[in-house]
């Protein structure tokens, strides 16, 4: 994706939102301006309005954690906005798919909920293009949230021009995940820096038994191929395979693809596990060393399974990406045609808030997209994560397997693309494949 001088995705989005964008100017206006609430006074910035005494919030967050996460944010929007209720419409399932595949259906309706969740990013290209959402740009700037997130995450989520939702939290996809006690026992004094360092000690590994690499199913498969190609190209490089479909087929692309090749051969491809947590259970049980994951992970281990960070588990950025951080994060929209939009606003309003995003991200274990958030509630592995988040030298850059940096339609292409090439081996194949997916949308 071209961008223009201030980082805007421009290329073929601008083709894709064309239609939808003049349909979403004819049939809505631009957000007004929410005024921030001042601190000590809940509910006072703005009037409840009569008419909106619910708002219809929608999505996926029903597992632990990210429940009780908005629970707690709900509860702090209705001290906020009194005669206001919340009906939590999350739905179940799938990691978000089934809750996706019934928003489809309510959008194609025209019955939207008030706010919906989505990936931030080009996740929600089709939407915008269809003209299911209302730009965000006014409520930014009455906020000052542009003042208070990252140019990098700003950059992603700014879609011709505008901003369509309200990022409530950052999770890291760039991490490597160990326990401490089976590199000790292998002789490894430390994580591998590069991937040419963790392919020397894969050889190592395998001489003993044991897998280097754990692996899941094919989007844990993508989401290791966007985190080996970062490591590999470097974050200017890595950035510009979204804008710049020819460098797919480039020698430095073509020799990070051959090390990608070399780190899939490196792992349990052949008997990959059904899904991320059988995947991080083989690392735990000691059959696998690492594990290239998301930092939800931290919450796996150490919510569900109760293990000590840094003494049972512990976690490096990956191999080649020190001082980036390959982003992805969870946010809420405005649908053109909400029922109780001035509700939406408010709560549009609550995701963008440090109050929100404190109550949420600790729950959730993530981080918060604001750089001001409270550091004193975030502990354990969430200290280095925001601490590397709010770091102004720190490099961001969008995930590609979680919805940021490519639309649905390419990823789908990439999907059908890595299948074959998993299968197969072809680099050159692969590359041009993604490369005429990202040329022709």
């Amino acid at each position: 994706m071209k961008r223009c001088s201030n980082g805007c995705f421009q290329r073929r989005v601008s083709v894709l939102l064309g239609a939808g964008l003049l349909a979403l100017a004819a049939c809505s206006k631009a957000a007004p301006p929410v005024a921030e609430e001042p601190a000590g006074a809940p509910g006072s910035a703005v009037a409840v309005d009569q008419k909106a005494t619910h708002v219809e919030v929608f999505s996926w967050w029903t597992g632990a954690g990210e429940q009780e996460g908005l629970d707690a944010m709900i509860a702090d929007f209705r001290a906020k906005n009194p005669g206001v209720e919340v009906i939590n419409a999350a739905v179940s399932g799938g990691t978000g798919t089934n809750a996706r595949a019934i928003l489809a259906n309510r959008l194609q309706a025209g019955t939207p909920p008030d706010s919906y969740q989505r990936h931030a990013g080009l996740e929600l290209a089709d939407d915008i293009a269809a003209g299911k959402l209302e730009d965000l740009t006014s409520l930014y700037d009455a906020k000052g949230w542009k003042e208070k997130l990252p140019r990098g995450l700003l950059d992603a989520i700014t879609i011709g021009g505008k901003i369509y939702s309200v990022p409530v939290n950052i999770h890291r996809a760039n991490l490597l995940w160990f326990v401490p006690k089976v590199l000790q026992d292998l002789g490894i004094s430390a994580p591998p820096r590069s991937w040419a360092e963790f392919l020397t000690q894969a050889d190592a590994i395998t001489k003993q038994g044991k897998t280097p690499l754990a692996i899941g199913p094919s989007w844990t498969q993508k989401h290791l191929l966007e985190v080996v190609l970062l490591g590999e190209l470097g974050a200017a490089e890595y950035t510009a395979l979204w804008r710049e479909p020819s460098r797919w087929q480039s020698p430095p692309v073509t020799a990070a693809l051959n090390t990608f090749k070399q780190v899939l051969a490196a792992s349990d491809i052949k008997s990959s596990a059904a899904d991320w947590q059988p995947a991080a259970d083989r690392v735990l049980a000691g059959s696998a060393v690492y594990f290239v994951m998301g930092d939800w992970l931290d919450a796996y281990f150490g919510r569900a399974k109760k293990l000590k960070f840094q003494a049972d588990y512990a976690v490096v950025v990956s191999p080649g990406s020190a001082g980036v951080y390959d982003f992805l994060s969870d946010s809420f929209t405005l649908p053109v045609g909400a029922k109780h939009r001035e509700a939406a606003l408010k709560w549009l309003a609550e995701c963008g808030s440090v109050s929100g995003q404190d109550l949420f991200n600790p729950q959730k274990g993530s981080v918060p997209a604001r750089t001001d958030a409270d550091r004193t509630k975030y502990q354990g592995y969430l200290a280095s994560a925001l601490a590397d988040w709010q770091d102004p030298k720190t490099q961001i850059v969008g995930s590609l397997a979680h919805g940021v940096v490519a639309t649905n339609a390419v990823r789908s292409e990439i999907d059908s693309a890595l299948s074959m090439f998993v299968a197969s081996g072809d680099v050159a194949s692969f590359a041009g494949a993604v490369a005429k997916a990202f040329a022709a949308n």
